[in-house]
């Protein structure tokens, strides 16, 4: 059995109240992706400068429909077609950086010596790649069990996934614009999409899949942005404004590793504690 002793775990008693819990979770988000890159390129370009700045003037004092000028709407439709992707979410690749990335975040993962029991793995392209990157770089990761799961995918944007950008989405879909200051970053749903409240439900469900069939595995997870947020916050129990302050302050970076380890010391609080967040190993 295992149990956590100074950050490292090793075979020891276990008493029975601590068995629901997985010997360590390690999360490793996707690698860099074309999204990501889109985004770069934004940065620096005159044009969505402008636009940028149109759009925080005029969002910021944003009381009805009406706070789209013309002069804006026209700027937001000139980058839609300039700046967007033209596939699905979930076919967005991984850039070549990206690949490299999960190659040498696979060697770094090998130095440390602690093979995954189990692996899970979202469906989403750009994860399955990482998965194959982090694998070449560390190929004993082929023999482990791998097993693709739905409820930790990317949050799901519905309808502006198809404008790649949220000032451009709510430049041309004002009453969405209005709805999304109403309520607010984390409560506010996108059209045939979810909020972050939604994610954070599902990964809940699958942390309880993790408690019911991992307990005492060592777990690795090759997922999303959002998706380490939100099991963060459901690990750490964070409020709503917690979540967003992390998620500005601290975003997640491409490849990088949260390990989360037993530590059933905490008495009755025994639980996953965060040994380390947003390690970058490339």
């Amino acid at each position: 059995m295992l149990w956590y002793n100074g950050g490292t775990v090793s075979r020891v008693t276990w008493y029975s109240e601590y068995m629901k819990w997985p010997a360590t979770l390690t999360f490793i988000r996707h690698g860099e992706s074309a999204y990501n890159e889109l985004k770069k390129r934004k940065k620096g370009n005159d044009a969505y400068d402008a636009f940028a700045a149109l759009f925080d003037r005029d969002f910021g004092s944003a009381k009805d429909d009406r706070w789209v000028t013309p002069e804006l709407e026209a700027s937001a439709r000139a980058l839609w077609g300039e700046l967007r992707l033209t596939m699905s979410d979930y076919d967005t690749p991984l850039t070549e950086l990206g690949k490299r990335q999960a190659e040498e975040t696979g060697k770094g993962l090998k130095a440390k010596g602690l093979l995954p029991d189990v692996i899970y793995v979202s469906p989403y392209l750009r994860t399955r790649e990482t998965l194959s990157g982090l694998i070449a770089g560390w190929p004993e990761l082929k023999g482990v069990k791998s097993i693709v799961e739905e409820r930790i995918r990317e949050q799901e944007h519905g309808i502006s996934t198809v404008f790649n950008d949220w000032r451009i989405f709510y430049a041309l879909n004002p009453l969405q614009g209005l709805l999304y200051k109403l309520e607010g970053e984390y409560a506010y749903r996108y059209p045939n999409g979810e909020n972050k409240a939604d994610v954070r439900d599902r990964v809940r469900s699958f942390l309880s899949t993790l408690i019911r069939e991992d307990a005492g595995r060592h777990i690795l997870v090759v997922s999303h942005h959002l998706t380490l947020l939100s099991l963060r916050a459901n690990l750490e129990r964070w409020s709503r404004e917690q979540f967003i302050e992390t998620d500005l302050n601290e975003k997640p970076i491409n490849c990088g590793v949260t390990t989360y380890r037993v530590n059933p010391s905490l008495g009755k609080e025994g639980k996953l504690v965060l040994a380390e967040y947003n390690a970058k190993l490339y």
